[in-house]
């Protein structure tokens, strides 16, 4: 069994700033990439942010510059760096991991259950 436990509600200014983080647990053998997406109100699940196991990056148009992803391998852990928020980066964030267990022979997508970030004054 495999888990991805992201943290909290949250409430921010806007220009503020915040973190998120995703942590997986389970039987994993080895993960892929590491993603973030996101959800607004009415609108579809957007890919935010990108990491790979080498630790390339990549990010959606409206986030760069202002959000950093990073990884950290040995703790099996996923974060997003959000600085400048603006009302429109108000949405329900997921973490996403594409990762082997050490049960199966194939690598698929595991997701969380998301954590709302309102930015609002």
């Amino acid at each position: 069994q495999v888990q991805l436990l992201e943290s909290g509600v949250f409430l921010v200014q806007p220009v503020g700033s915040l973190r998120l983080s995703c942590s997986a647990s389970g039987r994993i053998f080895a993960i892929n990439n590491m993603c973030w997406y996101r959800q607004a109100p009415g609108k579809d699940l957007e890919l935010v942010a990108l990491v790979a196991r080498t630790s390339g990056t990549n990010y959606a148009d409206s986030v760069k510059g202002r959000f950093t992803i990073s990884r950290d391998n040995a703790k099996n852990t996923v974060s997003l760096q959000m600085n400048n928020l603006e009302p429109e980066d108000t949405a329900v964030y997921y973490c996403k991991a594409n990762l082997k267990t050490d049960y199966e022979n194939y690598f698929m997508n595991y997701w969380g259950d998301g954590t709302l970030v309102t930015v609002s004054s």
